[in-house]
């Protein structure tokens, strides 16, 4: 291999990067080895072939040694374990770190070879939630290439009248040029599978917020208090993911009601006798008066009440309003007060 004109002398393997080491090892192999080619997909081959393309001559002692670093890696140990971690580590050694975490998120996303696939595993209320912001022909192409019965789940989800537009579109749908193909499937996995993939996985402090709201008062406030001595930061960050009952005073008007419509009326009022003033009124302004006034002589007619209780029932209608938003029906803002909660 002649060196070309101003081109770099390779004659230290350490200072390879991954991608380059790949060049070489499939530069040795040669064409009769051209299959292996077919094993990676079309990021793999443009970053190895850029490596290559630049890499200049290359001693025949440092192909050596990376033909036996190569052998001795498959042979060390008689057998290979494949992990996301062990992934991501020998990703990282061929990719920049954002490429690699973007692979990454794909891969933790639904499971599935090609994109449809992956949309197939996906909950149809999910897959109405983001394509009912999109073109009805785009929704069409999309609901075309999917199963049949997971189409039909997604169009029962989607709004009556769009949904019909959709499938008026995919009566008078013609073939699909395999550019505006690409277009939606690019686009598929740049927006919708990487923000799934990001927002199926749980953060550790989310997880323990989660735990924290299980928690009756006295042992949440003890708690909390007890990691504020250890570590103020996690206690802050935990804090602020809680979702607690006098959060729900940042419901909207629907959203009020279509919590109340959803809680047991017992519920609610032992749930409000442990409730601020404000919320009380938020909750009693969002029902008719005659609904309000049984409510406030109902809630008078409990008389004392045991603290547990109240915590037990203020429990329960977050749960509800908890599963209300999972469903998109209404939307939760947490004790941040600045992002909407995915549970």
């Amino acid at each position: 291999m002649a060196p070309r004109s101003g081109s770099k002398n390779v004659v230290d393997t350490s200072r390879l990067s991954g991608a380059e080491k790949c060049a070489v090892i499939l530069l040795a192999l040669g064409e009769e080895h051209a299959q292996v080619w077919k094993a990676l997909d079309e990021e793999e081959i443009k970053e190895i072939s850029q490596a290559m393309a630049s890499l200049g001559n290359v001693t025949s002692a440092v192909v050596e040694e990376l033909l036996v670093e190569f052998v001795q890696g498959m042979a060390g140990t008689g057998a290979i374990m494949g992990s996301f971690e062990q992934t991501q580590k020998l990703l990282a050694s061929i990719m920049p770190d954002e490429k690699v975490e973007s692979l990454m998120e794909e891969i933790r996303g639904p499971a599935g070879r090609t994109m449809w696939d992956k949309l197939g595993n996906v909950n149809e209320a999910v897959l109405a939630n983001y394509l009912k912001n999109e073109y009805p022909q785009t929704v069409a192409v999309v609901l075309s290439k999917i199963k049949p019965d997971h189409a039909a789940r997604v169009l029962s989800s989607l709004p009556e009248d769009f949904a019909l537009e959709c499938v008026m579109r995919m009566l008078r749908m013609e073939p699909v040029q395999r550019e505006i193909l690409d277009k939606i499937e690019l686009t598929l996995r740049n927006e919708f599978m990487s923000n799934l993939a990001r927002t199926s996985k749980r953060d550790s402090h989310e997880m323990m917020a989660d735990i924290f709201n299980a928690f009756d008062r006295q042992t949440e406030a003890r708690f909390i208090t007890a990691l504020e001595e250890r570590n103020r930061e996690a206690a802050e960050r935990i804090r602020a993911l809680m979702f607690v009952f006098e959060d729900l005073s940042k419901l909207d008007p629907g959203g009020v009601q279509t919590l109340l419509r959803s809680v047991e009326k017992d519920q609610l009022g032992l749930g409000m006798k442990g409730a601020s003033d404000a919320l009380r009124e938020m909750f009693f302004s969002n029902m008719s008066e005659r609904a309000a006034k049984i409510m406030r002589e109902d809630m008078e007619s409990m008389g004392p009440v045991r603290l547990k209780d109240v915590d037990a029932a203020q429990m329960a209608i977050v749960q509800v309003a908890k599963d209300l938003a999972n469903k998109g029906e209404i939307m939760l803002v947490g004790a941040s007060g600045d992002d909407e909660l995915i549970y």
